[in-house]
């Protein structure tokens, strides 16, 4: 606990994957993701309770054995590709205040795709959450220029090749493109009040840590290669940068404080 509030840890992991069937049971450094993601949460001493939010047996078993809980079974209905993160927390949420008869003030999502996350990478974002006033705080990483969105094409029906955006078309070094950032799923720290009120896992304040090194959110086989490889040669995560952006506003030279 910190600052008095109460935290749910969420490692949502269910059966079915298209692009890696059970990805989250494949192992890294001998051990399935989705222990890895409880170890990291259970090792949090902030942390009041986690669970593993899943419709597996084989999941929950794996995610158990990195300390975390299953009291429920996540339903069928929430077990599909579309469902959303919003509708597994608030399920999570809901469930555990249900059984645990209490409130959560601070719900903390672990996505066990992302098994390069450390437990400082947990603490920094749940510190900067509740040090500042803020619905959520997500943890980023830098976008490497060459997937810069100025630098993306599309194919139009008459099969013309084209900018996505045509501001593109002014781009000549890469020295001139605004730094932008993607989600690495380490970490997502959201109000209580964000998810059922406002019923959105980011609101309209968030808070950024910018995790720096190379993170990889596995998708593919060849993500999971590449995380193979790295903790193969030791690979360890350099520390984070904690910095306010509010929603609508980006990251990079343009950060702005409201306050």
């Amino acid at each position: 606990m910190i600052s008095g509030l109460s935290i749910l840890a969420v490692i949502p992991a269910r059966g079915g994957s298209k692009g890696i069937p059970f990805k989250n049971l494949k192992k890294v450094g001998g051990k399935p993701i989705v222990e890895l993601a409880a170890q990291v949460a259970s090792s949090v001493k902030l942390i009041d309770r986690v669970v593993v939010s899943t419709d597996s047996e084989k999941i929950a078993n794996a995610a158990i054995n990195g300390g975390a809980s299953f009291p429920f079974r996540r339903p069928k209905i929430l077990s599909g590709d579309k469902v959303s993160d919003l509708e597994v927390l608030t399920h999570a949420l809901n469930e555990m205040e249900y059984q645990d008869k209490k409130k959560y003030d601070i719900v903390v999502m672990l996505q066990p795709t992302s098994p390069l996350r450390t437990t400082q990478h947990v603490v920094d974002s749940i510190e900067m959450f509740a040090n500042n006033d803020y619905d959520s705080v997500w943890t980023v990483s830098e976008t490497d220029s060459k997937n810069h969105p100025l630098k993306q094409l599309i194919i139009s029906q008459d099969s013309q090749l084209n900018y996505y955006d045509q501001e593109g078309s002014k781009i000549i070094a890469r020295q001139q493109l605004e730094p932008v950032y993607h989600r690495n799923g380490i970490a997502y720290v959201i109000s209580r009040e964000c998810l059922i009120e406002k019923k959105s896992i980011m609101g309209g304040e968030t808070g950024v840590v910018i995790c720096k090194g190379d993170h990889v959110s596995i998708d593919t086989e060849l993500d999971l290669s590449f995380v193979r490889w790295m903790v193969s040669k030791g690979y360890h995560a350099p520390s984070c940068e904690a910095i306010l952006v509010p929603q609508g506003y980006c990251i990079g030279k343009c950060w702005r404080y409201p306050k």
